[in-house]
Parts: structure tokens; sequence; C-alpha cells
């Protein structure tokens, strides 16, 4: 199993960044997918979920400004981060199951 999470950066507060998961090496259809986010001194939060069926759950700190959707042909989830604040800024990754993939640091920063 992989899981590759990318398109994290430096942005401004206000800006947006759109991230992306590609998995591999199981039924990715099948799954859930989560996307969690650590940031240096807290443990790790969940930010979004979007299951099999295409329902969606976030975290209340992000809903209505970021969207998570996945494409199922491509095995690929994306989170779409809009409106971002300081304290987004995190290491995020995508998980499936008890796997975890190497993150991507988003940093919200002037």
């Amino acid at each position: 199993v992989q899981l590759q999470a990318s398109g994290g950066g430096l942005v401004q507060p206000g800006g947006s960044l759109n991230l992306s998961c590609a998995a591999s090496g199981f039924a990715f259809a099948k799954y859930a997918i989560g996307w969690f986010r650590e940031a240096p001194g807290k443990g790790r939060e969940g930010v979004s979920c979007v299951s099999s069926h295409g329902i969606t759950t976030y975290a209340d700190s992000v809903k209505g400004r970021f969207t998570i959707s996945r494409d199922n042909a491509k095995n690929m989830v994306f989170l779409e981060m809009n409106s971002l604040k300081p304290e987004d800024t995190a290491l995020y990754f995508c998980n499936y199951m008890s796997f975890w993939g190497q993150g991507t640091q988003v940093t919200v920063s002037s």
C-alpha cells in the first residue's frame, strides 16, 4: 500500500492550496480515504474524509473552507483548501485503514 500526498507549500493567510493523494496497492474505490494533519506540538487531527460512495465529512475547524473529493478512475483523493489561516499550518497526511502516506507541508504565513 502506498499513499503519496503532494501539493503543499507556503501561502499567505486567505490563500488557497490544492492537495492531492495518490494511492496504490489496494482496492481504492471500495474504501474511505481521510486527510489528517499534525502541527508542531499538537496531536494528529482528522481534517476530512470521503467514503467509497462519496459521502464527505469535515472537522468543524475547516467546514466551509475545505472540500474533499475523489477520482476512483485515477486512485486519487483531493483536498481543496480555501481561506487558509495560520492555524491550518501543519503536515498533511492521507490515510487508508492503518496506512499513512508521507505528508506534505502546508504553511500559512504572511
